[in-house]
């Protein structure tokens, strides 16, 4: 049976983008479903685009929420849904216990960096200030530290010859959005089996 998915986006959603043609006719087609593309900010460019590929879009604003209350509220609106796995992709929100607890092993997040050696936000910008001629994107479970669950999967990008932060985001960003499907597809397929 195919995956009950739900995105998270906070802004454009291009690795979001990237996962949904790969549910329509890619390696995900027969693998997952998306069932919700969910925002915290009403302003995401990701809802719009995501509505242009026929998914059904929400928000609940967390501005000016406490951390909790926000994630029991965004609890409380998926559990009819019966969704299987929550996948981050730019979801700009550190999530509380609340939320990690009732969807424990099952919130997926990409990361621009290796975890071991860089957590939340800046991986490009670290990666680029010390000169790495190598990073790593990591695909991993989400526990109730930052970037800290167990690894899915590690892909290295090549940051040799990049000059300015900008071509450092774009090799990066290329190799995000193959390998965040990649990773998804072989995910669900070893638990759907």
């Amino acid at each position: 049976m195919k995956k009950r998915i739900a995105i998270f986006i906070s802004g454009r959603g291009s690795n979001m983008e990237s996962i949904l043609r790969q549910v329509q006719g890619g390696i995900l087609k027969d693998l997952c479903e998306v069932v919700l593309v969910f925002s915290n900010k009403p302003s995401a460019q990701g809802l719009e685009i995501a509505r242009s590929f026929g998914v059904v879009t929400a928000c609940i604003e967390s501005k000016g929420k406490d951390r909790e209350d926000f994630d029991r509220e965004a609890v409380r609106f998926l559990e009819p849904m019966h969704i299987d796995y929550v996948v981050l992709a730019g979801f700009m929100r550190i999530l509380s216990p609340v939320f990690v607890r009732a969807y424990k092993g099952r919130i997926i997040n990409i990361h621009p960096a290796d975890t071991k050696q860089f957590q939340g936000v800046g991986a490009y910008e670290w990666a680029f200030e010390n000169k790495l001629e190598r990073t790593k994107i990591t695909v991993h479970f989400v526990d109730e530290g930052v970037d800290t669950g167990p690894v899915i999967a590690q892909k290295e990008v090549d940051l040799r010859g990049v000059k300015t932060l900008d071509e450092v985001e774009k090799r990066g960003l290329a190799v995000e959005h193959a390998f965040y499907s990649e990773a998804l597809a072989r995910l669900f397929s070893q638990s759907i089996q």
